[in-house]
């Protein structure tokens, strides 16, 4: 367990420093400790990610008690985020208490042997008092939520009532989903094949199935043989709202890692276009069609200057993914939470508008464009649509029908997280 603790400290010290979770979590668990073995086991790796995601899930509660418990402020960062990852363990997980603390001492005092003092009186304190401590936390929108102040306003300003179900809603495991490949085998059928291999788990959407709990992919039957892709249900509906039909010529302009692109092989026999800006990210696309067996055109190039890459043949159909500020994914990105700063969504409001005015020259007469976030903040999503269409008379939004769609907002519950989607239409 100190090894988990020790690269979770680690983890949580350079995301608050600035660091995507991901980046940091992978050069964690691609080098292990002085003391340890050369590799992480399993158990150890799989330790290490979930203190890193649920102390950075928890930051607002978990800051909050800790500064309770200090008679002054921790100088030593490292220090800091450990007593951070196990006060997480303490309240979130069934691990024994006095294992956390007397490993939560010996990776302390690798710093020095105050340092184990500090974390022993700490940590033990917390257990005393856990129940007056949790208290005085949650009196705190930051404390009780565990978001900055400026996200909580935001979602209370616009969401009203039901703002605290959709911040309690990005606190939680994300569910594990997956796509049936409808070119393969039904849904009916492969909830079938997930029963005779003892896996339960029941259908959502049209093409979904949702496990009872995750599992390594390398579990699922069928997966590598293309009979189903793991992809959340909110970003399951893009593919239908798109409405592509077979012959049709259609761009996902932002499509790594290929999750949707592939969804509209599955569904229509069309002429895609995958682009995206990373050339690296368009291997995933790659991957990913490989395995399903199906076949696109893949492209390096942006969005936004599409000049560089378009060869002047207009697409019947358009899915716009734009970047966003991921908002309605935190609890699968909970680094999110802590890494975004306000001034960021009208940055990318204004590049999600710029994208929007280049590939609107792209779409043929009558074609539909499928603008898409992971988003709930409005100023991304249907702001930045009525300010294009303002600006483009040409252009009218078309009505959506999808489940748990509310004026094209997707807010996140325990089925699936957190989208937008607007459909445009151009007409003479």
């Amino acid at each position: 367990m100190h090894i988990a603790q020790h690269g979770a400290s680690q983890v949580v010290c350079q995301v608050l420093a600035g660091t995507n979770l991901t980046h940091a979590l992978s050069a964690a668990l691609s080098s292990a400790p002085k003391g340890a073995a050369s590799v992480l086991t399993t158990q150890q790796r799989g330790a290490l990610q979930d203190l890193s995601y649920g102390t950075l899930r928890f930051y607002g509660q978990l800051v909050r008690v800790l500064d309770q418990l200090l008679h002054k402020p921790v100088q030593d960062k490292q220090l800091r985020c450990l007593l951070l990852v196990a006060l997480y363990q303490l309240q979130h997980t069934k691990a024994a208490p006095h294992t956390i603390v007397d490993h939560a001492v010996q990776v302390a005092r690798q710093h020095n042997v105050a340092a184990g003092g500090l974390a022993n009186a700490v940590l033990r304190n917390f257990l005393r008092a856990r129940e007056k401590l949790l208290e005085v936390a949650s009196a705190n929108e930051e404390g009780r939520y565990s978001y900055p102040q400026w996200w909580i306003a935001a979602v209370q300003a616009q969401y009203g009532p039901a703002s605290e179900a959709i911040l309690m809603a990005g606190n939680r495991h994300p569910p594990m989903t997956l796509r049936v490949n409808c070119r393969r085998t039904s849904p009916t059928e492969y909830l079938a094949l997930l029963a005779q291999h003892g896996i339960q788990a029941s259908p959502i959407g049209s093409d979904g199935v949702i496990l009872e709990r995750p599992l390594p992919v390398s579990k699922l039957p069928g997966f590598f043989d293309g009979l189903a892709s793991v992809q959340d249900a909110g970003a399951q509906c893009a593919a239908h709202l798109l409405d592509a039909k077979d012959g049709m010529r259609v761009l996902d302009a932002c499509a790594a890692p290929g999750g949707k692109s592939a969804h509209l092989l599955e569904l229509a026999q069309i002429d895609l276009l995958a682009l995206d800006k990373n050339v690296q990210r368009l291997g995933l696309i790659d991957e990913n069609l490989q395995r399903l067996q199906l076949h696109a055109h893949l492209m390096s190039g942006d969005a936004a200057q599409p000049t560089d890459w378009w060869n002047g043949k207009p697409f019947h159909r358009i899915l716009a993914d734009v970047p966003c500020s991921a908002s309605g994914v935190v609890r699968r990105h909970p680094d999110i939470k802590w890494l975004r700063r306000p001034g960021d969504i009208n940055e990318f409001a204004q590049q999600q508008l710029t994208i929007l005015r280049a590939l609107w020259q792209l779409l043929e007469r009558d074609g539909k464009l499928l603008y898409a976030t992971c988003s709930i903040f409005e100023r991304e999503n249907q702001q930045v649509i009525d300010k294009f269409l303002a600006e483009h008379v040409d252009g009218r939004q078309l009505p959506l029908s999808a489940p748990n769609l509310n004026r094209g907002q997707i807010s996140p519950d325990d089925q699936h997280d957190g989208f937008f989607y607007a459909l445009l239409q151009k007409h003479a």
